[in-house]
Order: structure tokens, then sequence, then C-alpha cells
């Protein structure tokens, strides 16, 4: 008979391997399912997220008044689908470390003061893409619109969550940060109004030269021409300003937006014929004044 010695390495390796067994078993028996059903309901949780983005992009985007914003409405649902993918992964993975039994303190003070030094970093540019999250976000602008932001004016041709390009009167490109703006002027939202004054001689009876513009002006406003541009009654309240013998009359007219330019040119135009045909005299001519500054010194 033969017997086997066992020596205290073997025993200590036997109950080595009968500890691992055991939390190999009360890790599938206890941890497993759970990361499996942490694992499933963060699947599920992408997917129902990333529907719902896009059924809201689809919805607005079908809208009417929204066409112009299919871009902006495209770059805003990619930053919520970018910030709902992150939080849900962000949140699974700490769970699945809990259940792993890994100390998730020192991970997160790490992280936290990496986060820090990144905001430190790049705080301008965290700026600048969380202002123009709320640019998108509240429809400040749309593309086409023009606007004046951060002491530029010009007409809005692409927009993005970090800058806005605008493009002047001269057709001069500006890329303004988004986190330089601060107030925004839209010129061409809903409506847009031009203020147009008439001066004309102080003699011309006041009430002829009403009768005058409210013709001229129903006749702009039936023309078919611009009968669309037009959003409303052309406003004539009266006399504006009296003095150096002229009268100044106001108009105001309310316009589809940036079409305040070609319905003021006609305007101006059938006004200036109508009083060439009535014969209204126009306001007094401009004045030169002659200062005496006393006596020129003589050259010796």
């Amino acid at each position: 008979m033969f017997y086997v010695a066992i020596t205290p390495e073997a025993e200590n390796l036997r109950e080595l391997i009968v500890a691992w067994r055991s939390d190999a078993m009360e890790f599938l028996h206890q941890h497993a399912p759970r990361i499996l059903l942490i694992l499933v309901l963060a699947f599920l949780g992408l997917r129902l997220f990333k529907i719902i983005v896009e059924k809201m992009v689809a919805f607005q985007s079908k809208r009417p008044s929204q066409a112009v914003r299919a871009s902006q409405i495209q770059t805003l649902a990619g930053v919520i689908n970018s910030i709902g993918v992150f939080l849900i992964v962000f949140v699974s993975g700490l769970e699945v470390l809990q259940e792993l039994n890994i100390n998730l303190a020192p991970l997160l003070a790490s992280a936290g003061i990496a986060g820090l030094a990144i905001g430190f970093g790049a705080q301008t540019l965290v700026k600048d893409v969380i202002n123009g999250f709320f640019i998108l976000l509240e429809n400040q602008y749309d593309l086409g619109d023009s606007i004046r932001i951060a002491g530029v004016k010009g007409i809005v041709e692409a927009m993005s969550m970090r800058t806005t390009t605008l493009r002047d009167d001269d057709g001069t490109i500006h890329i303004v940060p988004n986190s330089e703006i601060h107030i925004v002027s839209n010129t061409t939202r809903d409506w847009s109004q031009f203020t147009m004054r008439v001066v004309v001689a102080f003699e011309e009876p006041s009430d002829k030269i009403l009768k005058l513009l409210r013709e001229v002006s129903q006749e702009i406003k039936n023309d078919p021409e611009y009968a669309s541009d037009i959003v409303s009654d052309i406003q004539i309240p009266g006399i504006d300003r009296v003095g150096n013998g002229e009268a100044e009359y106001l108009v105001l007219v309310k316009t589809r937006p940036t079409k305040q330019y070609p319905v003021s040119r006609e305007l101006r135009r059938r006004i200036k014929e109508c009083f060439i045909k009535n014969n209204v005299r126009s306001g007094s001519a401009g004045r030169v004044y002659v200062v005496d500054q006393g006596p020129a010194t003589q050259a010796s």
C-alpha cells in the first residue's frame, strides 16, 4: 500500500480553489443577475431615449414654421442624444462597478479633479457650447435672419454649438463665438417695420397731403405684387414735425421679414409721382450759413 503525503502547499492550494469556487458561485447567484439586469435596462434606456429624440425631431421638422430650423434641430438632437447616452452609460457603469465590489470613492475623486482641470482649461469652450445650446433650444434666431450680436450686424449664414457666422452688407464674414453673445437683436422675427417721413412745404394743406398719402398707401397694399408682403394696414398718424417752412408727415408700414426694403422703395417712388402729379411742393431747400469770424489779420 502506498500513502500520498499532502504537503502544506497543496493543502493551501486546495483551500484557495475551494474559496474561488465559493466566490464564483456566490457571484453567479447574486451579482451576475444584477449586472445582467443593469446592462439590459441600460440598453433599453438607450433605445427608448433614441426613439424619443428621433420622434421629437421628426415632429418638429414637419411643422411649416420649423422648416428653416431643420439643421438646428438636428444639431440640438445630436447634443441631447449624446448627453443622454453619456448619463445612462455613466450611471450603469457605476452600478456595475459597485456590484463588483470596487471602491468608487478614489475613482470619483480622480474624475472630479480631472473635470475641474478640464473646466479651468476649457472654460471658454464650455461657455461657447452652453450658450449655443440655449440659443438653439430657445430658437433665438434662424438661418437667414438679420440680427445684431456682439456689436456685429448681418445675415445668419451658419450656426453651431460653438459659433455663429454672419455676413454683413458689404459681404464680410463675421464668426462670433457664442460666449460673446449677451444680447440678440433680431430684425426679422415675425414682422418688420419701417418708418417713412414725408416732408412737404409748410403751406401745403394737411387734408390734401393726408388724402394723397392714404390713396398711395391703399394703392400699393392692393397691388398683387406687394399685397402679400404688407401684413397690416399702412398707418399715417399725421404731422410729426413742423419747422423751417416745412411739415413732416409720418408713415408706418409693417411687412414680412426682409421685405421692408423693396416695399419702402416702391412706396417712395409712388409718393414722388403722386406729389408731382398733384403739384405738391417739397420742403424748403437746404440752407448755407455763413458765419462772420471777424476781420482777418493782414500780413505785414
